[in-house]
């Protein structure tokens, strides 16, 4: 693990060229995700572009789903959802059992 310095500082969000190189992806390909609504950036012009900690990781998930599966964008969109639905309801029935069985 990689030992924090002073030196060292938290990148809370990357520009739209920096997400690009950080995924190893196309600004063509990110700006297509944002048009889907996979990505939201804050910012009103490309150029302006920043994404935040949960883009990032989106953009991740979205550039292994097409890389490694050769799911298009509009796939891409549709898989990233499901799974966060998913994910929620996992939660809830987690949080559910707990309450049940708190032990």
């Amino acid at each position: 693990m990689k030992k924090t310095t002073k030196q060292s500082r938290v990148i809370e969000a990357l520009s739209l060229s920096d997400l690009c190189r950080f995924c190893q992806a196309d600004e063509t390909w990110v700006i297509e995700l944002v048009d889907h609504g996979v990505l939201e950036p804050k910012g009103t012009t490309v150029a302006k572009w920043q994404f935040a900690g949960s883009n990032i990781s989106r953009a991740k998930k979205a550039r292994r789903l097409h890389r490694d599966l050769g799911v298009n964008v509009a796939g891409v969109a549709l898989v990233l959802d499901l799974l966060e639905e998913r994910d929620a309801a996992l939660r809830r029935l987690m949080q559910y059992e707990w309450a049940e069985n708190p032990h």
